[in-house]
């Protein structure tokens, strides 16, 4: 009877085991987006700007996560960094990505883009 219970309690504990995630696969590349942002936002000085810049490139370039596509947002703030630094055609068409990406962004997104291009 003990070994029943015990063989059991092998079989359950496989099984929870094996509903685990042990993958390290991630949907998006970020490149270290993190980091470069931050520095900005704590300095925005022209260096930390062209940094962030060069990380944005990098993550839209070089997506070889699962999705193989740009993270939500990347491309309407670079596109809104972009505009900033007076490249406001190039800014434009990195919002217009975002919202062709992902619709869900066209209530605001699109309203940046509107604004813009009066």
């Amino acid at each position: 009877m003990k070994t029943k219970t015990l063989l059991a309690m092998i079989a359950v504990g496989g099984c929870l085991a094996s509903c685990g995630s042990t993958s390290t696969t991630k949907l998006y590349s970020w490149h270290g987006y993190e980091d470069a942002a931050y520095k900005y936002a704590k300095k925005a000085t022209d260096e930390a700007r062209t940094r962030l810049l060069g990380e944005y490139a990098k993550m839209v370039e070089n997506q070889t996560a699962t999705r193989a596509t740009v993270p939500p947002g990347l491309l309407a703030e670079y596109g809104y960094l972009l505009i900033s630094t007076g490249k406001r055609d190039e800014g434009l068409k990195m919002m217009k990505e975002e919202v062709a990406l992902y619709p869900e962004s066209e209530t605001y997104v699109g309203r940046i883009i509107k604004q813009l291009e009066k």
